[in-house]
């Protein structure tokens, strides 16, 4: 079934304790399309760049088989850039640097090849682009949103709008806390969930995720990644991936659900091997599903005798 992606295509400078680059392809629409990618056949981009994204990073999305048709150029400026150094334990990092540039003028116009798309991916964008987006779709199956605390301290209310349209929204545990003004994360879940979508993630970086659903917690557990280089996208792989194998099987039930949220934390473990998006231009089939059944192994519980 055919996905339909919003958000951020940018340049990033990296510096972790492993390594460090300058200029490298990111942003949250890159990410979740790259990953989806490897799961549907009917990936369509909507974002912008400026004059100086270059012809190579085009053609990396075009080799994925990914629809540029909402993807604008801007020719009046740069690509949006964004530059993190993260610390030792990975876990947090200090911006040194944003320019906005072209993405300071973000208008997301849907092509009308695009509108009827049945899986909707809402990158971490301004909650007002988000629902400008929404206005312009028909009746998508379903609607999957992620945000940050930024719009949350900023622009709660046009959050709290966009959240009744959505039917699964993707977040942390320190913006869910925030979000729900509750430090409890159980009744945080709660609190969001009444606010308007059917289902929430909570992501727990290392620690895995949390799924909530009207009647249920499934709690996964997050891949054992030996060399980890950089943790730049891997919460947008792991929605890629999540959303990529709910459009592939067009299947939105709490079972697969569960499913959805392995898969997109294998993508996710695939993201942090190589800085930016390197490890998500050469992965195999049979590399991404060697992993999921590892996963489930890891998580597998023999049954008391």
């Amino acid at each position: 079934m055919s996905l339909l992606i919003v958000g951020s295509v940018a340049y990033d400078g990296i510096e972790t304790p492993f390594g460090e680059v300058e200029r490298i392809l990111g942003g949250s629409a890159t990410y979740i399309s790259l990953t989806s990618s490897y799961l549907t056949n009917q990936v369509n981009l909507v974002g912008v760049v400026g004059k100086d994204f270059s012809d190579e990073d085009i053609e990396l999305f075009k080799s994925r088989g990914i629809n540029l048709d909402g993807l604008q150029r801007d020719d009046s400026g740069n690509t949006f850039f964004w530059k993190g150094k993260y610390h030792y334990d990975l876990n947090n990092r200090d911006t040194l640097d944003t320019q906005l540039n072209v993405f300071e003028r973000f208008d997301p116009v849907i092509p009308e090849n695009y509108k009827n798309a049945r899986y909707i991916a809402l990158g971490n964008i301004e909650p007002s682009l988000q629902e400008k987006v929404l206005d312009q779709v028909e009746n998508p199956r379903f609607v999957v949103m992620d945000t940050m605390n930024f719009w949350i301290d900023r622009a709660p209310e046009a959050l709290k709008k966009t959240l009744k349209r959505v039917h699964l929204l993707v977040i942390n545990d320190s913006e869910a806390r925030e979000l729900a003004q509750e430090p409890n994360l159980m009744k945080a879940a709660e609190k969001v969930m009444a606010m308007g979508p059917e289902a929430l993630i909570i992501k727990k970086g290392e620690h895995g995720a949390l799924l909530f659903t009207e009647n249920e917690i499934f709690s996964a557990p997050a891949y054992p990644v030996i060399d980890i280089f950089d943790p730049t996208g891997a919460g947008d792989s792991f929605m890629g991936g999540l959303l990529g194998w709910l459009a592939y099987t067009d299947d939105i039930s709490p079972q697969n659900l569960r499913r959805s949220v392995i898969i997109g934390s294998v993508m996710a473990s695939f993201c942090v091997e190589e800085f930016g998006p390197g490890r998500l231009k050469n992965l195999t089939e049979k590399e991404i599903y060697d992993r999921y059944r590892e996963f489930r192994n890891l998580s597998e519980i023999p049954e008391i005798s």
